[in-house]
């Protein structure tokens, strides 16, 4: 019997009008739909964001079959649970498979099966080892990042292109003032995933009278649910304590204050513009 304990709940919905039919029961074609917003947040959660985990394993991954069992129905205003867990893995193949569940009751199973290939492929191609073990070590409950501190000149290759996605793709803010002169001094911090892709990082400036910035905090857009700028932030805060700091101040982007809040930081000033996007200074006594 298949239990909600075997999934992890990566998605909750009241079903909506548009999604019942005059009986007020969900249309089946629904089921595979919240099963597909489902695998999109499982990867969200393993720290494997999609896009750039192909991206980096030069490969992609299409659906080869999906099938669902049906077993009761949901209903107009059901709060459902959509769960979904990874299975097994085939020469070139991986196996999802999802449940829907309304409370403890199971309404619907799925299989999802993918295959995967590489962007100039005309057959499928072998799953990568390393995303293998990444799938597996979810599911065993391992940790699914890697935290890395220490200088620039280390850093750089994993901070700077997260910078560049974050600051000038995604806000528009230059390519030529993301890097200064206090990165060669400043403590820096970055996230990696299994696969090694980066995903979240942040720097410690000194400044004088044993005071510091916290600055260049960036975090993959994909993956902002998943507290990994907390991670980053505390890890900052830990050194600067260890350093002796008095107190550390910061320009948050005014979307960001309640985050910063959450920790301790307090607001000094008025509302300034940098790189054309609206900032707070924040202050944290330590």
């Amino acid at each position: 019997m298949t239990h909600r304990s075997e999934f992890r709940l990566l998605h909750r919905l009241r079903v909506r009008w548009a999604e019942v039919d005059m009986q007020s029961i969900v249309f089946n074609a629904h089921y595979l739909m919240y099963m597909d917003v489902a695998i999109t947040e499982y990867w969200r959660s393993s720290a494997l964001p999609f896009a750039e985990c192909m991206k980096k394993l030069d490969g992609d991954m299409v659906v080869r079959k999906a099938t669902v069992d049906f077993i009761r129905s949901a209903k107009m205003d059901d709060i459902l649970d959509i769960g979904m867990r990874f299975v097994k893995a085939g020469r070139s193949s991986l196996v999802f498979e999802g449940a829907v569940f309304r409370g403890e009751e199971l309404l619907a199973t799925g299989e999802l099966l993918y295959v995967f290939t590489t962007p100039h492929a005309t057959a499928s191609q072998p799953v990568p080892e390393v995303l293998r073990q990444a799938l597996d070590a979810f599911e065993a409950r391992e940790p699914m990042t890697q935290l890395h501190a220490g200088r620039w000149d280390d850093l750089e290759p994993l901070a700077m292109p997260l910078r560049e996605t974050v600051f000038s793709h995604e806000q528009h803010v230059p390519l030529e003032i993301l890097s200064d002169e206090n990165d060669a001094t400043a403590f820096h911090v970055a996230l990696t995933n299994r696969l090694g892709v980066a995903l979240a990082t942040g720097r410690l400036v000194f400044l004088p009278e044993q005071r510091g910035q916290i600055g260049r905090m960036a975090v993959l857009q994909a993956l902002r649910s998943q507290k990994l700028g907390e991670q980053v932030l505390l890890r900052l805060l830990q050194h600067a304590r260890h350093q002796g700091l008095t107190d550390v101040m910061l320009h948050a982007q005014v979307t960001a204050i309640p985050f910063y809040v959450r920790h301790g930081f307090v607001v000094r000033g008025e509302v300034f513009h940098e790189a054309g996007l609206a900032h707070q200074t924040m202050v944290l006594a330590l």
